[in-house]
């Protein structure tokens, strides 16, 4: 309008209507916010300087309520934050992997010492064992000296004492001590067995703490002494 117009009708009594547009996107009552009519975005235009209108004037369009939003990749922050935790992860697992041996070292060790200490107290008793069985042998072992006698026995056990060294049982030069070896008919392929016992052997788990003292002999592995007879001539 122009300045003759304003002052025709200021001269006709007609005064200038002012009109007042609320352009705040944001309601200042309730808050929300506020969709302005087609007609006033048209002609108020776009603004270059809001999000919306530049990324209109870009051709972003935003999605609609029921669109899916893409799937964006790993950011800087998260890559970091996975690669801190599989560093983490390996230092758990080699330090549980460490754990675990040293436990089993030391429960090696442990009964190593034990072994030791039982070697070492049923070894000063091996004479006193030898001395029970040759007067068991004898018929001597009778009243309570048989009581008492039985009563080491069992304690020497429970510490794992096992004796060997039995009549019939195959040579082993890594458990027998062969003393003697007595002639044999026998012919072929033999095995070399104990046939007595001079000095019983004793051992703790796979610790020998002496050999046994034993006299050998060949036989025949079909367990005889004997050849095998000639057959008869027709």
């Amino acid at each position: 309008m122009s300045d003759h117009d304003r002052n025709e009708r200021a001269g006709n009594g007609e005064a200038e209507r002012v009109v007042v547009r609320d352009r705040r996107r944001i309601d200042p009552v309730t808050g929300q916010v506020r969709t302005p009519p087609a007609a006033d975005e048209a002609a108020a235009g776009a603004d270059p300087t809001h999000p919306a209108d530049s990324a209109s004037s870009a051709g972003f369009h935003p999605p609609g309520p029921g669109a899916t939003p893409e799937p964006a990749g790993p950011s800087v922050a998260e890559a970091e934050l996975a690669a801190q935790v599989a560093e983490r992860t390996a230092d758990l697992q080699r330090i549980t992997a460490e754990y675990a041996n040293y436990r089993r070292r030391v429960d090696r060790d442990r009964e190593a010492v034990l072994t030791s200490a039982r070697v070492q107290f049923v070894g000063d008793l091996l004479t006193v064992l030898d001395d029970l069985e040759r007067a068991e042998a004898h018929g001597d072992l009778t009243g309570a000296f048989k009581s008492v006698g039985d009563k080491v026995v069992s304690v020497v056990q429970k510490l794992g004492l096992e004796a060997f060294g039995h009549e019939g049982e195959p040579f082993d030069p890594s458990v027998h001590e062969a003393v003697q070896h007595e002639p044999s008919d026998a012919t072929g392929p033999t095995t070399t067995v104990v046939v007595s016992v001079l000095r019983r052997g004793y051992r703790i788990a796979d610790r020998v703490l002496r050999p046994a003292m034993v006299t050998v002999t060949d036989r025949a592995e079909n367990g005889t002494s004997e050849p095998a007879p000639e057959p008869e001539q027709g």
